[in-house]
């Protein structure tokens, strides 16, 4: 396999994706959730590489797919006026065909109102070797379980974007409100029941597939499960530091009145505890 060769230029493609956004609609709230959600997981993506030991290319490379993993929201908002694929399509396919063009293995099911060409060489030169790799860390960054048949380097891009994406994601949830985040108002959280299907995961140290989901706390839970898949040990430190999975769990969105549902409060507690334990003891 080709060693990487370092071509990321940070400013072209930091200017590239700014020009990408400014084509839509800036006063648009959920867009500026995006452009954040966004720099922050190149952030992070980063942060985890370096410590993680990758090499300077290999870091500016983990950059560049955090900067792109989540290119198709843009233009999902914009066609179905929603972020949501169950209700219009799968996001990641949207940026398949947003880098690299309509036919692109991914984005052949989408509506043909897209640009034939894709953008992929705003960003990098067009022999840069990398480019399967930001292929497949966008393709797959929002999979509930990666292919089984990519190359160690490619799963190693792949696992630091989902990483990268899940911390977040745990950020939004905390910061967000329980209507915007859930769908649900905070009476009906704090009413709720924790499915087993949800508890068995938990306690399995495993997330649990969306269609498991039933109630307004099993959509909680489920994310702080997100800690037992993170791959990186410094995803795991972030995690411990930010804290944000604690506070699903103690004091989602900042509700501090407790659970009316006494068996969901007191399941709550036991799952924080050994959330804690299990935390601790992983990074002793």
């Amino acid at each position: 396999m080709a060693d990487l060769v370092h071509t990321v230029d940070r400013r072209r493609a930091q200017e590239a994706f700014d020009s990408y956004v400014a084509g839509y609609d800036a006063e648009n709230p959920r867009i500026a959730l995006k452009v954040a959600h966004t720099l922050r997981v190149t952030e992070l993506c980063e942060r985890i590489a370096r410590e993680a030991g990758f090499t300077e290319a290999g870091v500016d490379l983990a950059w560049l797919c955090g900067l792109l993993h989540d290119i198709g929201r843009f233009e999902q908002l914009r066609r179905w006026d929603t972020f949501s694929d169950a209700r219009s399509a799968s996001h990641a396919a949207i940026g398949i065909e947003v880098l690299f063009g309509r036919g692109a293995e991914g984005a052949d099911a989408l509506p043909d109102d897209g640009a034939a060409m894709g953008i992929i060489h705003r960003f990098i030169d067009p022999d840069d070797n990398a480019e399967e790799i930001i292929r497949a860390a966008v393709a797959h960054h929002s999979d509930f379980r990666l292919p089984r048949d990519l190359d160690p380097r490619t799963r190693a891009f792949c696992d630091l974007v989902r990483d990268a994406d899940k911390l977040d994601i745990l950020r939004v949830a905390c910061q967000d409100t329980v209507e915007t985040v859930i769908g649900a108002d905070e009476e009906a959280l704090l009413a709720s029941e924790i499915s087993p299907a949800i508890e068995d995961a938990f306690f399995e140290h495993r997330t649990a597939s969306y269609a498991e989901r039933v109630t307004p706390v099993d959509y909680l839970v489920n994310l702080a499960c997100f800690a037992y898949e993170l791959t990186y040990p410094a995803s795991l430190e972030i995690a411990d530091e930010e804290g944000y999975l604690y506070q699903l769990l103690r004091a989602p969105f900042g509700i501090t009145r407790p659970y009316t549902n006494r068996a969901t409060r007191m399941l709550l507690g036991r799952m924080d505890g050994h959330l804690r334990a299990w935390i601790d003891e992983r990074l002793a």
